[in-house]
């Protein structure tokens, strides 16, 4: 099977380029492309995974309307001013139009089982982010309660663990609280909501901005580019999980020969579709949509 993977998108507007979406400034609206591009490891992989982009899309326009949150979503249609650079209709279905929000500098990271950075942070210390967790905890354990620990976001590389209180005091007191209640509240309702369709949602990371003086939801959300989802008929602690994201690149990667400090070599065909059947079985399963 011989994908043309979509990589980059090219329109006459000022752009930003993420690892995986184009940002296109139209004034007083913001137009969010979502490519097919991977990244791992903080590298962007020469080769992308088809559709990816359009589950993302939509899988995000799934959970704005059944979270009941306040975001920065306007419409999923391709804007006015990009159809004349759209002939072959490859936007449709994975874009949207946003308000423009002012970005609160900080990754607002759930953490409801103990898996990656966590469980490292765990082994190492017995806390994940500087918060004390009970001894003899396996991997991929249930935590007792779900853990809100922030990052300070950055441009590149890796996003910096930090504790609630560095939070508070970059940003105030009243506004981290604000964060942390309205963040751990969509991951309790996303994790109500998956649940009911066989799938764990281990941790995800949220972004928030202000918008007319509100803190609104930016960004994606509950996506397997910002989560780990996990089948819930075969979650065993104890070892790494099955999954519906990107960890299944990783853990590819991991068992090549690539440093991860130069370039990455292209993801075999194989890799790729098994990718893409992932994303596509994440959306299907929590949507029960087809795609």
């Amino acid at each position: 099977m011989n994908f043309p993977p979509l990589l980059e998108t090219h329109l006459p507007f000022p752009r930003r380029q993420g690892k995986v979406r184009d940002v296109y400034d139209l004034g007083d609206r913001l137009f969010i492309v979502s490519t097919d591009r991977i990244s791992a490891f903080d590298w962007v992989m020469p080769n992308g995974i088809p559709d990816k982009g359009a589950v993302l899309t939509r899988l995000s326009l799934y959970w704005f309307e059944q979270l009941g949150v306040e975001n920065h979503l306007i419409s999923d249609a391709v804007p006015v001013e990009a159809q004349p650079y759209d002939p072959d209709g490859v936007l449709t279905g994975r874009c949207m139009v946003v308000r423009k929000a002012q970005v609160i500098p900080f990754e607002c990271v759930v953490r409801g089982y103990l898996e990656g950075s966590g469980w490292k942070d765990y082994q190492a210390t017995g806390q994940v982010c500087g918060i004390d967790l009970l001894p003899n905890l396996k991997q991929c354990d249930v935590l007792p309660t779900p853990l809100f620990t922030p990052a300070t976001k950055a441009e590149t590389g890796h996003d910096e663990n930090v504790s609630f209180e560095v939070m508070c005091q970059s940003i105030g007191i009243p506004l981290a609280n604000e964060l942390k209640e309205k963040t751990l509240g969509v991951y309790n309702r996303g994790v109500e909501l998956a649940k009911q369709r066989g799938i764990i949602i281990a941790d995800t990371k949220l972004e928030w901005g202000w918008f007319d003086n509100r803190v609104i939801l930016i960004d994606e959300v509950l996506t397997p580019d910002s989560s780990r989802f996990w089948p819930a008929e075969s979650w065993t602690p104890g070892k790494s999980q099955a999954s519906f994201d990107k960890q299944f690149v990783r853990e590819y990667l991991m068992g090549t020969t690539w440093d991860k400090n130069s370039p990455p070599p292209n993801l075999p065909e194989a890799i790729v579709e098994q990718t893409r059947a992932r994303y596509i079985d994440a959306y299907e399963r929590i949507t029960g949509k087809s795609f």
